[in-house]
């Protein structure tokens, strides 16, 4: 759905619709301008599904009718959890994939009014745990595209986000919802300063992207935007098996194979007294641990993993799943021969609670934290161990960068995730021109509108006057 375009304010001065409408008549899309973003209508909404691997979650977006150097004021409306796992779950019965999204399409109903639900752009994303599938995802797209158009909204579509556009795009949310691509100065790039680079640890897979030095770019491993008027060359990549939720499969994994206990075996992260009961067959559900092991036949049989609390041996553990030693002694590579240029600026961490930070050195954590989620509480320092490893060791981070950390679930009202971003993009709401630039005007048009409002005000001022007069 095209977006209207806006009223200028030359048009609110002459107060009302008609005005606003010969403004558009005069100054139509070919005039090239790219005008003060003040709407003349109810504000514009837009809604995400974010289909991850363990969850899915609907956003529903407003855009105030007030606008700043031709940005949208935006506000999350709804953030809706749906019920379950997420869509990739339901590899074998397909159809419960699309029934477990009504709930908040319902919610989504009823917080957009009824007279603008036909207008609004819907979509649905998913990301790493739909890239693990293979036959059965084109069918849960198929019977999730089903159920969204029964509803009165602009269904856009349903599909499956690269690694590498679930970056880009939660890099775009971040710098959006804080305002970073207005505060770029004149001339390209120096307002990198102002450009958060954007790191996101999902449940199977891991992104960063930044903004790196221009002398140090591989240019082949970069994707480009330009908004607002500038160029932003920014390096992204995508780590699959490397989210929180795979990496403690595999670490659980790697820990029964080196055992020499077929039924018990130590799990160095899990705080003492705390044990978990696998089924060797759970590992063949996904890509990340289903890889043949000839140390370990995965059958049916059950294996307890026993909680010792061992910080190093915890790291240890958490570094073998990493392949450093392809990088050599490149500084400019991460881990799997990936290349990486070196971090630079400050970065938005996203689902990272500090508490797992917090857990890092493996204590009776249920005594030490209280107050936290027992459920998650165990896994606190394999993701703590695993985060810094990535941080410090992959990512290159060190004393000096790790101040340049923030970790931020939201922005003002919003979530800091890919899903505003995705439909920034999919709906050309960031304009590539600058802000505020009038560019490629044709002069009789200029000269006839402002002959028309002179000859408005000249005709008003003349009623009033025979208005006095009589």
């Amino acid at each position: 759905m095209p977006l209207r375009r806006p009223c200028t304010v030359t048009a609110l001065l002459c107060h009302g619709a008609a005005s606003c409408a010969l403004e558009r008549y005069f100054l139509g899309a070919s005039s090239g301008l790219t005008t003060l973003a003040v709407q003349d209508a109810d504000p514009p909404y837009g809604m995400v599904f974010d289909a991850g691997s363990s969850h899915t979650s609907l956003f529903v977006y407003e855009w105030d009718s007030d606008k700043e150097n031709d940005t949208g004021v935006v506000s999350q409306n709804l953030s809706c959890d749906v019920q379950g796992q997420g869509i990739s779950s339901y590899a074998n019965d397909p159809p419960k994939a699309g029934d477990s999204l009504r709930e908040c399409l319902n919610k989504a109903m009823k917080v957009v009014p009824a007279g603008k639900q036909r207008e609004v752009p819907a979509y649905l994303g998913a990301t790493a745990g739909m890239r693990l599938l293979s036959s059965a995802a084109d069918q849960i797209l198929a019977e999730v595209t089903k159920t969204m158009q029964e509803y009165p909204m602009a269904f856009k579509g349903a599909q499956i986000l690269t690694g590498e556009e679930e970056g880009s795009y939660g890099w775009i949310t971040i710098n959006y919802l804080l305002d970073s691509f207005t505060k770029v100065g004149e001339g390209e790039g120096s307002g990198a300063a102002n450009i958060f680079g954007a790191l996101d640890l999902g449940g199977a897979s891991t992104q960063i992207s930044f903004m790196p030095e221009s002398s140090v770019m591989n240019w082949n491993e970069t994707s480009k935007f330009t908004l607002y008027g500038y160029n932003y060359n920014i390096y992204t990549h995508s780590y699959l098996c490397y989210g929180q939720n795979e990496m403690l499969k595999r670490l659980a994994k790697e820990l029964i194979a080196e055992s020499s206990s077929s039924t018990r075996v130590d799990h160095p992260c899990y705080p003492k007294d705390y044990n978990e009961t696998v089924s060797l067959s759970s590992f063949r559900t996904s890509p990340c641990t289903n890889q043949s092991d000839p140390r370990l036949i995965l059958g049916d049989r059950n294996v307890t993993l026993e909680g010792r609390g061992n910080a190093s041996g915890c790291l240890a553990a958490i570094k073998k799943l990493f392949n450093f030693s392809s990088c050599g002694q490149r500084q400019d590579c991460t881990f799997d021969g990936v290349y990486q240029p070196p971090v630079r600026g400050q970065f938005i961490v996203r689902q990272i609670p500090s508490s797992h930070l917090r857990g890092r050195a493996c204590p009776r954590l249920s005594s030490s934290y209280p107050k936290e989620n027992p459920e998650r509480l165990p896994k606190y320092c394999a993701n703590a161990n695993y985060i810094l490893t990535l941080l410090l060791d992959a990512y290159k981070f060190n004393e000096t960068s790790w101040n340049n950390i923030f970790f931020r679930m939201k922005a003002g009202s919003a979530d800091v995730g890919w899903t505003l971003g995705y439909m920034l993009n999919l709906t050309n709401m960031i304009p590539a021109e600058p802000p505020a630039r009038v560019k490629g005007h044709v002069p009789s048009l200029w000269a006839a509108a402002i002959t028309f409002i002179i000859l408005t005000l000249a005709l008003g001022l003349a009623a009033l006057l025979l208005l006095l007069w009589v």
